[in-house]
């Protein structure tokens, strides 16, 4: 029995799991080699309710609740990681403009959004580095009606395929650290936009790559929150993403250690199955135990979301543990195959796809800054 997954969720979750094993596992390998997302597949997820489903009904969303979004979440990402990050773009994205957007501008856009008829990225990182995010020096300068962007975005998910972005500007001084930030909804086909992509080691459907302006112009409409508070106020949502981001990739390595288990009990050597030897077996029971307790604290941090209680720590937790705990146990089964898991397929994709979460979205020393900070307060940690 698992507390914070009841029946309804389960049968959610092995709902989205046939829908995962018929339809968005045959294509992994391939869409890894094309690195083409397939916007069909994406139209399918929108029309079965799998695209970020605890948005209200009202704005195109299921009403469901956050853990429903994870258990689908999860089963997505079991069979491709890279094109589970529709789910965790439209849930990141769909909060965002759901809660600090003008609903004449964002309900077109959440419609499309949960129909899987468009693709949301987030612009935070830039060039100089992600890690001090509220130091961005894209500049964003009011002129009338409009909004006038200049510089770059880098490292930006889905960059040269999404068709909108909530871009995070500088709108105040400098000096004015995260409260002169603002956050606003920038559609990708505005004049004085272009885009590269990266030729990144892993998560190839989706992509990664920059994202320039040049004197791009966006009604102030779109804005999300208020002029230089958009930082402070969106990065909340920040929390929930973490915990999706946990469940994502400890999904991959689950799928991974249960295909490990299953070689292990019936090759053999010596005259007997390899799970007979402490050397295999208990390296696979040691990574088995951290996985299933890594998932019930992502589990738990959404459930604590889902009541409105504080999970930013934990939220923090689950972002720095479960990717390192993911790629090292995908690792140790890629290693239980010998030789044949060193040949490029399944196992190695799965190990290429999860290491970008150890840099991405937050690195692992900045979550645990979050931990210290929420934990001892920020006085006492000096950040």
């Amino acid at each position: 029995m698992n507390p914070y997954i009841d029946g309804d969720l389960q049968a959610l979750a092995e709902h989205a799991r046939r829908f995962a094993d018929g339809r968005v596992a045959p294509g992994f390998l391939e869409r890894d080699q094309t690195r083409i997302l397939d916007r069909a597949l994406m139209r399918e997820m929108g029309q079965m309710g799998f695209i970020a489903p605890e948005l209200p009904e009202d704005v195109g969303g299921q009403g469901m609740g956050c853990l429903a979004a994870g258990v689908i979440h999860e089963e997505i990402a079991r069979a491709d990681l890279s094109l589970s990050y529709i789910n965790l773009l439209a849930s990141l994205n769909g909060q965002i403009l759901n809660e600090h957007g003008d609903p004449a501008v964002t309900r077109p856009w959440l419609a499309k959004l949960t129909q899987g008829e468009a693709l949301l990225a987030i612009a935070l990182t830039e060039p100089r580095g992600g890690s001090d995010a509220a130091n961005l020096r894209l500049r964003m300068q009011r002129d009338g009606d409009h909004y006038v962007i200049n510089g770059e975005k880098t490292s930006i998910s889905a960059a040269d395929q999404a068709d909108a972005a909530v871009v995070f500007a500088r709108t105040g001084t400098l000096d004015a650290g995260a409260r002169g930030v603002t956050a606003i909804l920038v559609p990708m086909d505005l004049p004085g936009i272009t885009r590269n992509r990266f030729d990144c080691h892993g998560q190839r459907a989706i992509g990664r790559g920059s994202i320039f302006f040049e004197n791009v112009r966006v009604p102030v409409s779109h804005r999300l929150g208020d002029e230089g508070a958009g930082f402070i106020q969106v990065m909340q949502g920040f929390d929930y993403s973490r915990a999706l981001i946990g469940l994502q990739v400890l999904a991959v390595a689950r799928v991974a250690l249960e295909e490990a288990w299953a070689y292990v009990a019936q090759r053999e050597a010596f005259g007997k199955p390899l799970a007979s030897f402490q050397g295999v077996s208990h390296t696979l029971a040691d990574f088995d135990t951290q996985v299933e307790a890594a998932r019930l604290l992502c589990l738990q941090t959404l459930w604590l979301k889902d009541k409105n209680l504080p999970h930013t720590a934990e939220a923090a937790m689950c972002k720095w543990w479960g990717p390192k705990l993911s790629y090292d146990a995908i690792h140790a089964s890629l290693l239980m195959f010998g030789h044949g898991g060193y040949d490029r397929g399944l196992m190695e994709q799965r190990l290429r796809d999860v290491l970008g979460f150890q840099i991405g979205d937050g690195t692992s020393q900045i979550m645990k800054s979050i931990v210290a900070r929420t934990r001892a307060g920020r006085k006492a940690v000096g950040i």
